[in-house]
C-alpha cells in the first residue's frame, strides 16, 4: 500500500490516505488485527510482530500508530480526543517494551483500533465523549504518578532509615 503519491516532477504531494475512513480502517487492521490465531478469536497485526524487534520495534510501531492520530488532527478532532489517542499509543508502546508481557498487551490493547473508533465516534457524535476522554487521561496520569511516586517514596524512606 502506498501512503503517498509522487507527481510527474517527482515531488511528494499530500498523502491521499487522509481523506478516507476506509484507508484508516485498513491501517488500524494492518497494525492491530490483520491475522487470527487459528482455532481462537485472538487477532493480531504488524504492531505485535514489529514489537519483537529488539530495541526499536516498539518505537517503530508507535510511529506507525501516529498515522491515525495525524489524520484525526487534520480532520479537526478536539485536542482532548487527540490527547487520548496519543495516550493510547504511549501506553501500548511503554508496556509493549516489556518482554512477553508487552507482546500480550499489544494483542489485547489494540491502540490503533481504539484510536480509529475514537475518530469515528467524534465524527458521528461530535463532543459527546469529551468528559470520558478527560476521565481516561486523568486515570492515566494518576497511574503514572503512582507508578513513579510510590517507588520513589519507598526508596527515600529506605535511604532515611539506613542513614538514621
Amino acid at each position: 500500500m502506498r501512503l503517498y503519491s509522487v507527481s510527474v516532477t517527482g515531488i511528494l504531494s499530500r498523502p491521499r490516505f487522509l481523506t478516507s475512513n476506509e484507508h484508516l480502517d485498513y491501517i488500524a487492521a494492518l497494525l492491530d488485527d490483520m491475522w487470527r490465531i487459528p482455532g481462537t478469536k485472538i487477532r493480531f497485526g504488524l504492531d505485535a510482530l514489529i514489537g519483537w524487534v529488539p530495541g526499536i520495534g516498539d518505537a517503530m510501531a508507535g510511529i506507525a500508530s501516529c498515522l491515525i492520530v495525524f489524520a484525526s488532527w487534520r480532520r479537526g478532532l478536539p485536542r482532548i480526543t487527540l490527547a487520548r489517542m496519543v495516550a493510547n499509543i504511549l501506553l501500548e508502546s511503554t508496556i509493549g517494551a516489556i518482554p512477553v508481557v508487552g507482546d500480550i498487551f499489544h494483542i489485547a490493547w489494540k491502540a490503533n483500533r481504539r484510536n480509529y473508533r475514537l475518530l469515528l465516534r467524534e465524527r458521528e457524535q461530535p463532543g459527546s465523549s469529551i468528559k470520558r476522554d478527560r476521565v481516561f487521561l486523568a486515570v492515566i496520569v494518576l497511574m503514572f504518578v503512582a507508578a513513579v511516586g510510590i517507588p520513589m517514596a519507598i526508596l527515600i524512606w529506605l535511604l532515611r532509615l539506613s542513614n538514621g
